[in-house]
């Protein structure tokens, strides 16, 4: 009976360390972010860079200890606020505590600024894919000396979601392989999100700058990219590519990851 229980015990050990390192493994792997975006009427951009940037203010000047995040404008106005999350209870971190800090009524009063300024507006969550994501150097969301952004959004079928995987590891190796400069983060749409895709991005310097960058990664990948990137179109339903910038001045960054 002893020796029971002790196989019992080691077993239920096992199966504990199995998920827990199974866990910590998809850590490292995959990233949560949680993503409000607002679409912005083109009339409403100055009030409602006015009041976001009030909003980033207020973290600061209230020393918000959670709930940083990157701002992100692309140029059919949509405003994507982005934080990390390690759990969807984690969402929207920092808003209550701002909200105590400032008082019901004057948060109530900055936050109605931003009410004329969409029609449409919610949050959904991406996960950014490091198995996927081609940066050699290290992974950074945010590029220092880098705002602008290309975001190519790759659309599929889910019954496609593993051939559309293993195009892109393939795409991934052929950069290594060249020994790209061009590089970019991968995230793949996740909860609140409608469609199955993966969006990449890429960041530059400026407009100028990503045009380039492409235009001598085209010519170092040569006619070896045709058919990988072939192998990606065939299994994908559409495709969008959008340009933006990151937003420093409508961003913040919480005091206890500074």
């Amino acid at each position: 009976m002893k020796l029971l229980n002790v196989k019992r015990l080691l077993l239920l050990t096992t199966i504990i360390l199995g998920s827990s390192l199974l866990q910590a493994q998809e850590k490292k792997m995959y990233q949560m972010y949680e993503v409000h975006e607002d679409q912005v009427k083109p009339s409403m951009v100055a009030q409602y860079e006015k009041t976001a940037k009030m909003f980033a203010d207020k973290m600061r000047e209230h020393n918000i200890t959670d709930g940083g995040y990157l701002t992100v404008m692309t140029d059919d106005f949509r405003y994507m606020f982005v934080n990390p999350i390690d759990s969807l209870g984690q969402a929207a971190p920092g808003m209550q505590e701002l909200w105590e800090k400032m008082g019901a009524d004057a948060f109530g009063e900055m936050m109605t600024g931003f009410d004329p300024c969409y029609d449409r507006h919610g949050n959904y969550v991406i996960v950014m894919d490091k198995e996927l994501t081609y940066m050699p150097e290290g992974i950074s969301q945010n590029p220092e000396g880098e705002n602008y952004r290309k975001f190519y959004y790759i659309y599929y079928s889910p019954q496609n979601s593993t051939a559309v995987r293993d195009a892109m590891k393939d795409i991934k190796d052929l950069f290594a392989k060249k020994g790209s400069k061009s590089y970019y983060r991968v995230y793949r749409s996740g909860y609140g999100t409608m469609d199955s895709y993966y969006m990449v991005a890429v960041a530059a310097k400026d407009a100028m700058t990503a045009a380039q960058n492409a235009a001598e990664n085209d010519k170092l990948l040569g006619q070896e990219a045709e058919p990988i990137f072939s192998k990606l179109m065939n299994v994908t339903l559409k495709m969008e590519e959008k340009s933006g910038s990151v937003r420093p001045d409508l961003s913040y960054t919480a005091s206890n990851n500074n």
